[in-house]
């Protein structure tokens, strides 16, 4: 069962979180802590007594908007220790999901936070704590799509772009694409953290797959091999501070 402390500047949300956190049969423990100074000195007894521990934390659930040290910042002191506990960002801004996952955070969970969602997110960091001692290497996420009456595995790697359709999406590779029972929303939140981007309500596109950003006329749009996708308005800045950032390293 998982140790668990969760970061947030706002008591209400790190009480409903706790709640939450502490219904889950998969945890052991949960613990609060209302600022990024609490946290670190919490998870410092931590590091000092190791993962098996008395005072082992497995997992923090971090808030990226805080007074003084940030979310971002608490993760990237984390990640010069040798064995520091697992994160997972909770937070409001899905504008930070790039930056997550340059941190190699297990989830990005979108606040307000559903029991679901953060269920998912505890059962990915289960899995990646009660590996065994010598892993293989774990496989790429995969979908299932069927095809003529045959199921057909799409790992995420290969999705180049996501196409809205209701309550359908489909999902664009570099060998054709396949329709598949999942709204365009939900794959939004489940692949943040990989480093997929909304561009448009009509489009999800994987970053890195990105060849070229055009601005013709005030119209801003992308292209992803030979398809020329149209960028709104309401996400055209925040692509290109994206893009930005990826570009400088």
């Amino acid at each position: 069962m998982l140790r668990v402390l969760a970061v947030d500047d706002e008591e209400p949300a790190l009480g409903e979180l706790l709640y939450l956190l502490r219904a889950d049969p998969r945890v052991r423990t949960a613990e609060g802590a209302g600022d990024a100074t609490a946290a670190l000195r919490r998870i410092g007894r931590a590091l000092e007594t190791g993962p098996d521990g008395d005072d082992g934390i497995d997992v923090v659930f971090l808030d990226i908007h805080m007074p003084g040290l940030t979310g971002l910042d608490v993760a990237r002191l984390l990640a010069g220790f040798a064995r520091p506990p697992h994160i997972v960002f909770v937070t409001a801004h899905e504008g930070f999901a790039l930056q997550a996952f340059d941190l190699k955070a297990v989830d990005y969970v979108l606040k307000p936070v559903r029991r679901e969602r953060l269920a998912e997110a505890v059962r990915r960091v289960h899995e990646l704590v009660h590996a065994t001692a010598a892993p293989v290497p774990a496989a790429p996420e995969q979908i299932p799509v069927e095809l003529g009456g045959v199921t057909r595995f799409v790992s995420v790697d290969e999705i180049a772009y996501v196409e809205a359709h209701g309550d359908y999406a489909r999902l664009h590779t570099d060998h054709g694409s396949h329709l598949v029972r999942i709204p365009i929303s939900t794959l939004e939140e489940r692949w943040a953290a990989r480093g997929f981007v909304r561009i448009h309500r009509s489009h999800l596109v994987a970053l890195g797959r990105i060849d070229e950003l055009r601005l013709d006329a005030g119209a801003t749009s992308v292209r992803i091999g030979d398809t020329d996708l149209a960028v709104s308005r309401r996400h055209a800045r925040h692509l290109r501070d994206l893009l930005m950032r990826r570009a400088g390293g």
